[in-house]
């Protein structure tokens, strides 16, 4: 334990030190709550150190791979450009190292105590901790479940991280293989198919659904299916994986295309992307009495994060939802404020936005056009696309659009869609708006500067409105 050795009472205990865990602890400790964090391996859980953080470093680096086989129309010529995933791969680590010592530093910045061990509770507000065979326990008024989540296995895709990794063993290749399959076309599966490709490796998709990146608007998907195709990525979609078999030099899978036909690939590896199941076994759960959810074994919560028993709220992933990091830090701060009393809002899961960090980069909030039309609501679509922006045309990166869906009834912005540069910056323009109940009419009345990207989210309003300017 790093601070008080000899404190084993608190009055906030979080089991996690993830995204939703280490920001709970941080808040608590902010308002004055004698708090601790127990945690088993390293600060920053799995997004800080085995997901989101190094995939981002490689993928900046899989940009500039991409970016300087173009150089020439810069006025920049070389000969023999040679790549290797190996030094990207070793900058990774360093960018989620550094971060994970800053979560370090936080934690005692707030006099929050790190207790490092598996954290499983025992009943009456009591959390036992196991570390290097020893138990230990600690006791709080609260406790707060930020456990997270792990790649899933399925029957025919069995993850070894030999031969068919899960995103974890794909962060830690020095090689990029000749050939890989990603299994699942979702936001992890797309980044690393984007990496790989980069680094000149074969890559083929396999999507069981009618299209990629399947929770994204259909326009939104097309896009980055056709970006995907032209950079030499086969893509099977409404496609299932019937078996795998790995061997000393590879993997066999077989799988049926959309039209039921049968289809056999002989790879080096496959990547499995097929979603997560939360961490929530071994964890006292039953002891305890706290109620799973009705699916997926996740932890039932009520809208303040409280699970059935008094004293015991759940976070993050474990608690289901999007499976986000900024919903499980959203989620620790609200948890942590209605214990102090300071409780004055929830979360908006309508209002979580997504972003997949692949060029183009694809981020979205709210409704898609189908799930709007579904609804039956009165919608005006805004489309302004990228080759009519300046400053994209200027960077040379105009593949994409804004695409805005606005309810006529009171103008409000129901869903928005950015395929392009910088989309993940962009949509929190949006999430503002939306979060502000601000109207198209609104988002065009406040000035964008010119030349820049953002002009497009303006355009893209005043396209929901039938009037954009510059298309």
């Amino acid at each position: 334990m790093n601070g008080p050795k000899e404190r084993t009472d608190f009055d906030v205990v979080v089991v996690g030190g993830g995204p939703g865990g280490y920001v709970a602890a941080i808040r608590a400790g902010q308002l004055g709550l004698r708090t601790a964090c127990i945690e088993a391996d390293k600060l920053g859980g799995v997004c800080l150190n085995i997901g989101c953080i190094p995939t981002k470093a490689l993928l900046s680096s899989a940009l500039m791979v991409n970016e300087l086989s173009h150089a020439a129309g810069h006025g920049i010529s070389f000969s023999g450009l040679e790549t290797s995933l190996g030094p990207a791969q070793e900058r990774s680590r360093e960018v989620a190292n550094r971060l994970s010592s800053g979560v370090s530093f936080l934690l005692k910045k707030n006099k929050v105590a790190h207790i490092e061990g598996h954290g499983r509770l025992r009943g009456n507000g009591v959390v036992e901790v196991e570390r290097n065979g020893r138990t230990t326990t600690v006791s709080a008024r609260h406790i707060i479940l930020a456990t997270g989540s792990r790649p899933r296995s399925l029957p025919f895709l069995q993850i070894d991280e030999e031969r068919i990794w899960s995103s974890t063993g794909a962060l830690f290749q020095k090689e990029a293989p000749e050939s890989l399959v990603v299994v699942g076309a979702g936001a992890v599966g797309m980044e690393f198919a984007d990496i790989y490709n980069a680094y000149g490796t074969q890559v083929t998709i396999i999507e069981v659904m009618d299209r990629v990146l399947p929770i994204e608007d259909a326009d939104s998907s097309r896009v980055v299916m056709q970006s995907f195709r032209k950079r030499g990525m086969k893509i099977f979609t409404g496609a299932r994986v019937e078996s795998t078999r790995a061997h000393a030099d590879g993997v066999a899978i077989s799988f049926t295309d959309r039209r039921g036909r049968p289809k056999e690939l002989e790879v080096d590896y496959v990547l499995s992307a097929v979603g997560r199941v939360p961490n929530t076994e071994d964890l006292g759960l039953e002891r305890a009495g706290v109620k799973r959810a009705d699916r997926g074994g996740f932890i039932a919560v009520d809208s303040a994060m409280r699970t059935n028993v008094p004293g015991i709220r759940a976070v993050g992933d474990c608690a289901g939802n999007q499976l986000l990091a900024h919903k499980a830090m959203h989620e620790g701060v609200v948890a942590v404020e209605h214990i102090a009393g300071e409780g004055h809002h929830t979360v908006d899961y309508a209002n979580v936005p997504n972003c997949t960090y692949c060029h183009p980069e694809v981020a979205s909030v709210g409704l898609t056009e189908e799930q709007a039309r579904e609804k039956g609501l009165d919608i005006e679509v805004g489309k302004f696309p990228w080759a009519a922006n300046g400053r994209a045309l200027a960077a040379g990166d105009a593949t994409g659009f804004v695409k805005v869906i606005r309810d006529k009834r009171y103008s409000e912005v129901v869903g928005a869609h950015i395929v392009g540069p910088h989309a993940t910056e962009l949509i929190a323009e949006f999430v503002m708006a939306r979060h502000l109940e601000s109207t198209v009419e609104e988002i065009d009345l406040a000035m964008h500067p010119h030349p820049t990207l953002s002009e497009a989210v303006a355009e893209g309003a005043l396209g929901a409105l039938g009037r954009a300017l510059h298309i």
